[in-house]
């Protein structure tokens, strides 16, 4: 029996780790079939003791993920809004929180929460043709998923502002430098890396590296976890907006949006 409740999230085990594919084409996206099973799966993979550490990559050769299907928010529902803020704080706070030690293979581009999803692991390998952004805003909306907390938490205030409030799209050597990456590796080669290092991570003891991933949490997550409650509801606040509806109208219709401040 699969670990994973949907085909859009697949599990492979290797040894002590669990090799987990985002595989919902075509850009690999999140929906709310895709978020509970992530969810779900990190709680099944925290309960398996001989789990030690989790990989997390794309499928394909073009997307890490593209982030939320943007055709989800078109009529402006606030209810819809809701359910996915909730789906995405529960499935990435769920593998912010894992065990082991999550690797984030970063294959292709990683957008908005395809970004985010990558930011709630502990270690991100990027390959050098990767591209990276957080560009809710320039369809209205804005990070609710952790973009605006773990992004600041890693670069700092101002690079955060300069790829969320600005809407810039960076490198792979540009995340390298500025401490969003780990590690850029040559196109095709991220997957390998990062479970080289899963291995190399299981080589310590289980029980040690649970408890210092803790401690190494526990300043950031007391500073965090406020705001990572308010970008769920400021979110769903946006969805009163003539903005909300325009930004990702224009988007679905490849047109410029036309903004109106309200």
């Amino acid at each position: 029996m699969s670990l994973s409740k949907t085909d859009k999230i697949k599990v492979e085990l290797r040894g002590h780790t669990a090799l987990v594919t985002i595989d919902n084409p075509a850009a690999n996206t999140w929906d709310v079939e895709s978020l509970p099973a992530l969810r779900d799966l990190v709680g099944e993979l925290n309960n398996n003791q001989d789990i030690y550490a989790l990989v997390l990559t794309g499928a394909g050769e073009k997307f890490f993920s593209a982030g939320a299907d943007l055709k989800l928010f078109a009529d402006g529902d606030p209810k819809t809004a809701d359910e996915m803020a909730r789906y995405f704080g529960e499935a990435f706070e769920a593998l912010a929180d894992f065990r082991g030690v999550s690797i984030a293979a970063v294959n292709g581009f990683a957008m908005g929460g395809g970004l985010e999803v990558a930011l709630a692991c502990d270690i991100r390998i990027a390959e050098e043709q990767a591209q990276m952004a957080l560009p809710e805003a320039k369809v209205g909306l804005l990070p609710c998923a952790g973009g605006t907390q773990r992004l600041s938490w890693l670069v700092g205030e101002g690079w955060a502002k300069r790829i969320i409030l600005c809407g810039e799209r960076i490198n792979a050597t540009t995340a390298e430098r500025i401490g969003l990456v780990e590690e850029v590796v040559g196109k095709g080669e991220a997957l390998n890396k990062a479970m080289a290092l899963a291995e190399q991570a299981g080589e310590q003891s289980p029980s040690s590296i649970g408890r210092c991933k803790r401690l190494i949490h526990s300043a950031r997550d007391k500073a965090i976890s406020d705001g990572l409650q308010g970008e769920r509801e400021l979110f769903v606040e946006l969805f009163s907006t003539q903005d909300q509806r325009e930004g990702v109208n224009a988007f679905l219709e490849k047109r410029k949006p036309q903004w109106k401040n309200s």
